[in-house]
């Protein structure tokens, strides 16, 4: 592990991406599922109507050991936008 590498221990961690298609968001699904098989996995397309990020799909993960890092560094590599949700407020 290294220095910049966050995990969250037992629990739920919340990000957001701009994946807009189911296509997209099964491709990614299954490619994390890859890496990370004991975790719970699952998008909710619901909120792309805006610009990203106040438009954004939901990814949730779920877990006993999730590395924040390690999940968003796929994402984008695959030519995504991702983010842990953040508490705010788009207008």
């Amino acid at each position: 592990m290294t220095k910049e590498e966050t995990f969250k221990i037992d629990g739920v961690e919340v990000f957001t991406t701009n994946i807009q298609s189911k296509i997209q968001a099964e491709r990614i699904l299954k490619m994390l599922e890859s890496h990370f098989p004991k975790l719970k996995i699952n998008f909710d397309l619901n909120e792309t109507v805006m610009p990203y990020p106040c438009g954004h799909t939901i990814l949730r993960v779920e877990g006993n050991t999730i590395n924040s890092e390690k999940i968003i560094a796929i994402i984008k590599k695959s030519g995504f936008m991702c983010d842990i949700l953040e508490d705010k407020v788009c207008s």
